[in-house]
């Protein structure tokens, strides 16, 4: 082992414990990948920046700019009327799957799923459906449907970008639909007929009237007229008769050992936990208020104006990720107040003002009826009730729909690059007014764009270092005597298992370089290899983090950790039988 390998296969290592525990953005590991490599000088300056002019960059980019563009002119409003339409839950989950076959394999399967997440909690309501029957399978088709074409997941453009920079032709752009197909069909029998038997049934988790999504944490100040002052939280029986537990006591800037024991005064602060409609009813009937303190951007409204209360949840590439409550008024547009925090499998006992958001956090607000259009456009959030589906739909649906099958076509046919057809087309949606010049800005998910320029060097290193023919010659190696099936066996699973627990563009750019050198050693074709690396890594369905789409439905779903595991993981042994069958046919050695 040489120093310069030695050295990549540490930045590697480093970058896949951060990816796995989540200490640092994904953004900012790859930003840490890009400068070591450069400091050290295992990639020349040309190189460590060559990922930013990658026209897989350009075009996941462009991609997002033209899924918001559909998402804006109205082309896909007519999707909630038409689940809503269906008599059945079955008949519900295959209406589902068919459209999403039809918009996933060309929309980013993030955008899809925040997209349509809130259109499904509705319309399973609409039909007496539990939404956790339903989120599960958004995730995991969208995932499959998007692995069928180039551009459907950016993994899939990275493997391609990766592969043509170490020599290989690269792929078209339904390269990989014949394998796609079959996957899709598969999955989607499996998730209506085992997996539906295995999905849970979490009907507190559905959008009803109410909006009672789960267990809240809110503060509650209590009033100089509070039935509760002189007595203990204890002696009040506040869990026993509401249902309400205090987490913590704060009085002034002070937390107050034992809250339970304390004899509540005026002005002491509740950090408390329950059912909204719960905590409502304990605030109206003991004499306590919702701390002040999280109006946000909060005008003097008009008499009468009407107000409703309305849940969202933090997007996967939302500005706020990071920012605490306290400092949400600086990034947040709206007239409303945050009456409440959700987070999904944890417990917050700090004061709200210091709980820093995360992805899938659900904040419950309440704020003036006429400013939740706007409220549903912020692409930093994801609003979790109704949606307004009577959009006059105007010449620019249709136009944003031809301008997005011209992309496809275009590049379909040999006739340009993917990365310049849709180029243009996000140019043209937004010269249309299918989304104003800022919201292009917006529409961007910039961590994903620096993550994808930021790795692309470590592939390259890889390569060029001989830390790919290391690792193929110390794993791979050691079984490639049973012949390439096996070998290509492996190399799916290792793909599997990096996935599940870390960036699947990480994982893609690690071992794409290794599925190269593999075929180079075995004196193969690395196609077969390349496809292996590419559907492991698009298609995570075992844990909720090992996709961003998986991570939003965990927490609006109501989901637990082992019912990915159920659910997903025979999935995932599904294709993995599938792609030992059909690889080698489509793709011979």
């Amino acid at each position: 082992m040489t120093i310069e390998i030695a050295l990549v296969l540490g930045i590697a290592l480093v970058a896949v414990l951060l990816f796995a525990t989540e200490k640092l953005r994904i953004d900012a590991v790859a930003l840490l990948v890009l400068s070591g490599l450069a400091i050290l000088a295992l990639v020349n300056p040309e190189q460590a920046l060559s990922g930013f002019s990658n026209q897989a960059t350009i075009t996941v980019a462009a991609m997002f700019v033209l899924a918001a563009g559909l998402q804006n002119s109205g082309a896909l409003s007519g999707i909630g009327r038409l689940l809503s339409q269906a008599r059945s839950p079955f008949l519900f989950l295959l209406t589902l799957f068919g459209v999403l076959a039809v918009v996933a394999p060309f929309v980013n399967n993030t955008a899809v799923v925040a997209v349509f997440m809130p259109i499904v909690m509705t319309a399973t309501a609409s039909i007496g459906m539990s939404a956790s029957k339903a989120l599960i399978p958004l995730s995991y088709v969208s995932q499959m449907a998007g692995v069928c074409t180039l551009v459907g997941t950016s993994t899939n453009l990275l493997v391609n970008a990766m592969a043509k920079d170490l020599g290989h032709p690269g792929f078209t752009m339904f390269e990989f639909t014949p394998l796609g197909v079959i996957c899709f069909f598969a999955g989607c029998f499996y998730l209506l007929t085992l997996g539906r038997w295995l999905l849970p049934r979490t009907r507190a988790t559905e959008l009803v009237e109410h909006y009672e999504l789960g267990k809240y944490i809110t503060e509650l100040r209590v009033m100089p007229d509070s039935s509760l002052i002189g007595s203990s939280v204890g002696e009040a029986k506040l869990g026993e008769e509401f249902g309400v537990y205090v987490l913590e006591l704060i009085r002034g800037d002070e937390k107050v050992w034992s809250p339970r024991s304390q004899v509540l005064e005026e002005g002491d602060v509740l950090i408390a936990r329950g059912d909204w409609s719960k905590l409502d009813e304990l605030k109206n009937r003991t004499g306590l208020e919702i701390n002040s303190e999280f109006q946000l951007r909060q005008r003097t409204l008009e008499e009468g104006t009407q107000q409703v209360l309305t849940e969202v949840m933090i997007a996967p590439r939302s500005r706020l990720i990071g920012g605490s409550l306290g400092l949400l008024d600086r990034r947040w547009q709206h007239n409303a107040t945050v009456l409440a925090v959700h987070r999904r499998g944890e417990v917050l006992r700090k004061q709200l003002k210091e709980v820093r958001l995360n992805v899938g956090d659900v904040l419950l607000m309440l704020m003036p009826e006429s400013e939740m259009p706007a409220l549903r456009q912020d692409t930093n959030v994801i609003v979790l009730s109704q949606r307004d589906h009577d959009r006059p739909m105007g010449w620019r649906a249709p136009f944003a729909l031809a301008t997005m099958i011209l992309v496809i076509a275009t590049s379909a046919l040999g006739w340009a690059p993917i990365s310049i057809t849709s180029l243009i087309g996000a140019v043209a949606m937004t010269l249309a007014g299918c989304l104003e010049a800022d919201e292009v800005y917006d529409a961007i998910d910039w961590r994903i764009i620096i993550l994808l320029a930021g790795l692309l060097p470590l592939g390259v290193a890889m390569s060029q270092s001989g830390a790919a023919e290391f690792v193929v010659a110390n794993t791979l190696g050691l079984v490639s005597g049973f012949g390439p099936l096996v070998v290509l066996a492996v190399l799916y699973l290792m793909a599997l298992l990096l996935t599940e627990f870390m960036s699947n563009a990480a994982a893609a750019v690690i071992l794409t370089p290794v599925g190269m050198s593999t075929a180079k050693l075995m004196g193969v074709d690395p196609t077969p290899f390349l496809i292996a690396v590419t559907f492991a890594a698009s298609t995570s369905f075992a844990t909720p983090v090992g996709y961003q789409t998986n991570t939003m439905v965990y927490s609006a779903g109501g989901y637990r950790f082992v019912d990915f595991i159920k659910v997903g993981l025979p999935l995932n042994l599904i294709f993995w039988v599938l792609g030992m069958i059909f690889i080698p046919i489509f793709w011979p050695f």
